[in-house]
């Protein structure tokens, strides 16, 4: 079996800063001998406003983070999924992509998944909470699967959750772990988090791997947190509710592909997605 970790971090409007908390993190994850580590979505940079993420987007291929992520996964021997950053886009409004990015334990990008699913809501109970998304972010089009040491892994983040038809794009490509790096608000995360990601798992039989911002950020915004991985089964296998760490669990693929078997839900389909 292999170890699978899972990173909580508060991220700021510091890159310089953020990178280092997160070399710290992935230090521990490598000392506990994780071989796959996910990283929370915008573990580079949260501004102070929504529109600052286009100030510090990368070029795909080069820049500081991304410099980051392959010296680390080189450093460890181990792969990273590197939650989300900014990256430049052809968008002709300037937009970026909340790209996520797959590095092998030679420091070599892998994988590359925009996020799909932009957050264009108004928070339910939190009068004036408002986010869109959209209004600096492109959307992405293409379902991602990579195979990782830990096993196949399907790509998603945050609000791609709430959208199961993606996860059987993903699961009928192989996965069987699926990430989903995040930056819940604490209403919904209240309300639909884990219900959300144990869901995910059962209903595709994956385990699933959830890296969450949590706590108060500069820019006053709070993030739910609640690390999380959860076995195919919908069992939760260890969790980190607040602050900033790590939590790793075996990924036994052998177990998984005994119950798919035995268990041939996804067989069952009848339904094209």
């Amino acid at each position: 079996m292999t170890s699978f970790a899972a990173v909580q971090m508060t991220s700021g409007p510091d890159v310089a800063a953020n990178l280092a908390a997160a070399g710290r993190l992935i230090d521990a994850a490598a000392a506990s001998g994780a071989a796959v580590v996910l990283l929370p979505e915008n573990f580079n940079f949260i501004g102070q406003r929504d529109a600052d993420k286009r100030t510090v987007a990368e070029a795909y291929g080069a820049g500081p983070t991304q410099d980051f992520l392959a010296a680390a996964a080189r450093r460890h021997g181990l792969w990273i999924i590197g939650g989300t950053q900014p990256l430049r886009s052809e968008s002709a409004d300037g937009r970026v992509t909340n790209s996520s990015l797959v590095y092998d334990a030679t420091g070599r990008c892998v994988a590359r998944y925009d996020k799909i699913h932009l957050f264009d809501v108004d928070v339910p109970g939190k009068p004036g909470e408002t986010y869109r998304e959209s209004s600096h972010v492109a959307p992405g089009r293409e379902a991602v699967v990579v195979d990782t040491p830990a096993g196949r892994v399907g790509l998603s983040v945050c609000y791609d959750m709430r959208f199961p038809e993606l996860y059987r794009r993903l699961s009928a490509a192989g996965a069987e772990i699926l990430v989903m790096p995040a930056a819940f608000t604490v209403p919904t995360g209240r309300a639909h988090w884990e219900t959300l990601l144990r869901a995910r798992a059962v209903e595709n039989l994956c385990y699933v791997a959830a890296a969450a911002q949590s706590g108060v950020h500069p820019n006053g915004r709070e993030t739910y947190g609640d690390t999380i991985l959860i076995d195919f089964w919908g069992r939760v296998l260890t969790r980190l509710p607040r602050g900033s760490g790590v939590v790793s669990a075996p990924i036994d693929r052998a177990q998984l592909a005994q119950t798919r078997a035995e268990f041939p839900a996804l067989q069952n389909r009848v339904l094209s997605c």
